[in-house]
């Protein structure tokens, strides 16, 4: 596989002047703060003695490290106690931006909340992240990914309508809560160059859960009957998402608009079935949508993915192959698009992570530091803010920090 090395020029640091203090745990929050890293900013990231959560839930936790961790620095605090507390506060008050999506009450328990932060510190930007938002009767529940998929309809409208709703196969509500909270935070950051002040942001998993489904929810709310699982295809167009065999395996294919049934029957040898009076509108499609994919299949199930998708795609018809991970790590769009990168640990460690999914103009993606260990960075962190070597081992031996010594 290729990754952007190392030596590639300097990537674009729209952020380098701004420093962030992390005290997230799992994905969202963390993930956010990886994605101001990876525009250039100072990232700390504050883990309890013991570390992040994530680190203790075995490899998929590690993978989560790796992937929403790189690019900062560690320093393990206990922020139970008074001397760790203050080390915090000194650390927030010489940042611009905190971010936190820890369980329920736990940042107001420490005294570490968007209140007391930014009534110290009004230029300071603070961002949470709940799980169901801190307005309604679930504000003091802890939310997982999961959850908010169930609570927010997406599990109703995924998979077949005859077996159990499903979740998508990944966390996709904590990685795009992480993104949209990086945005909340950049749009934030240009707020204070105009006001001079920071602003508290609040966003929740069961709200960008609903956000990802706008459209379905907007058909809903229009007076749409209510959505269900129907496994592939969309409910009110067709062909649209159908998922079809082919020789070596399966390729998705949408061609609702009736210009493009015109030209898929055309290109798949088959024009009579324009005027075929089941098929001849979207409406009529949507109605013998099982007679539809039958046809799909004749048309299609002797062809191999690619030429599907070779031939298909020549005539401007919506298509794609259905891959395995493997696939995807040899697909040559994947390639070319350079978000495969290698991170790299002044230890010695590297591996393969994936870049922010947009380019700065011609800059190339930053290839990011590799994720620290848990206090990595507690001794140059402290030494930054004045504490000497013998100060730093005293505060170790009382249990306030943790991490290894440089």
């Amino acid at each position: 596989m290729n990754f952007e090395s190392k030596e590639a020029s300097t990537p674009a640091a729209p952020l380098k002047k701004v420093r962030v203090i992390d005290l997230g745990q799992y994905i969202a929050g963390p993930g956010a703060a990886m994605v101001l890293a990876e525009l250039g900013a100072q990232v700390i990231k504050i883990e309890p003695l013991a570390g992040d959560q994530a680190r203790h839930i075995g490899r998929y936790g590690e993978s989560m490290i790796r992937a929403y961790s790189r690019g900062k620095q560690s320093i393990a605090l206990n922020l139970k106690s008074k001397a760790g507390l203050e080390i915090a506060w000194r650390l927030i008050g010489e940042s611009d931006v905190v971010i936190q999506n820890l369980r329920p009450g736990a940042v107001d328990g420490l005294g570490l909340g968007p209140a007391a932060v930014r009534e110290r510190f009004p230029r300071v930007i603070y961002l949470s992240i709940s799980g169901f938002g801190d307005q309604g009767p679930s504000s003091e529940r802890p939310g997982y990914d999961i959850a908010a998929q169930a609570e927010s309809g997406l599990m109703s409208v995924t998979g077949e309508p005859d077996r159990l709703p499903q979740k998508v196969g990944v966390p996709i509500i904590d990685a795009a809560a992480a993104h949209l909270g990086a945005q909340a935070v950049l749009a934030a950051l240009y707020g204070r160059e105009q006001t001079g002040l920071g602003e508290t942001l609040r966003t929740s998993l069961l709200e960008v859960a609903m956000h990802l489904q706008a459209t379905t929810w907007c058909d809903y709310l229009g007076g749409a009957p209510e959505p269900t699982r129907m496994g592939d295809g969309q409910p009110n167009n067709a062909p649209a998402a159908e998922v079809v065999p082919t020789l070596d395996g399966h390729i998705v294919l949408s061609a609702y608009a009736d210009e493009h049934w015109a030209r898929f029957c055309r290109v798949v040898g088959r024009e009579a079935l324009v005027a075929d009076p089941r098929f001849s509108s979207n409406a009529l499609r949507v109605q013998h949508r099982r007679e539809l994919r039958s046809v799909l299949c004749e048309c299609l199930s002797s062809f191999t993915s690619q030429e599907c998708v070779s031939l298909l795609s020549r005539h401007q018809i919506v298509v794609g192959s259905v891959r395995s991970y493997r696939q995807v790590l040899h697909s040559e769009d994947i390639q070319a698009s350079g978000i495969l990168v290698e991170a790299s640990g002044a230890d010695g460690r590297r591996y393969p992570t994936l870049g922010l999914p947009y380019r700065l103009g011609e800059a190339p993606r930053a290839r990011p530091q590799a994720a620290p260990s848990c206090g990595a960075d507690t001794d140059q962190i402290l030494n930054a803010l004045g504490f000497t070597a013998n100060e730093i081992d005293e505060l170790r031996r009382a249990d306030v920090v943790a991490g290894r010594r440089p």
